[in-house]
């Protein structure tokens, strides 16, 4: 039997609301400032924190095989079958912003909106619905995996 956190899934996914309501302002009204750019930021940064702790919940709480890096978090469980291609690809490119982000945050460019800024909503929208979905399939139905 698997002991899979749910509760901590739960509260990661109960904050992708914030984060796409986040990028969706900032691409909505972008205008260059820094407040914009810094929102913009920061909401990448929760992005990618949110997709690789889940990630990580499910690795432990499937004993599926190691992760040496963020972009093995998100190839171990797309592998697994908790998300679809597409989120699997954008995953892929928005942890490769992490050292940037977190890093290298001197150099990031504040002026520009990034393109993960508009593409990325969408597809985080899906993320909480998919890892559910993949839960109840590996857990059961009677799992209590909804908040």
């Amino acid at each position: 039997m698997y002991y899979v956190n749910i509760d901590q899934i739960n509260l990661r996914l109960n904050s992708v609301p914030e984060i796409t309501a986040a990028l969706r302002e900032v691409s909505s009204k972008w205008d260059g400032s820094l407040l914009y750019g810094m929102v913009q930021e920061r909401a990448l940064h929760l992005a990618i924190e949110t997709v690789t702790d889940v990630g990580s919940y499910l690795i432990d709480g499937f004993i599926l095989r190691d992760a040496s890096s963020y972009e093995d978090i998100v190839e171990i469980v797309h592998e697994a079958g908790a998300f679809d291609e597409e989120s699997y690809r954008l995953f892929m490119n928005l942890v490769s912003l992490r050292k940037p982000l977190v890093q290298d945050y001197y150099a990031w460019d504040r002026t520009s909106l990034h393109e993960m800024t508009v593409q990325l909503p969408a597809v985080l929208d899906r993320f909480g619905e998919q890892v559910r979905a993949y839960l109840e399939l590996e857990l059961g139905p009677f799992q209590k995996v909804r908040s």
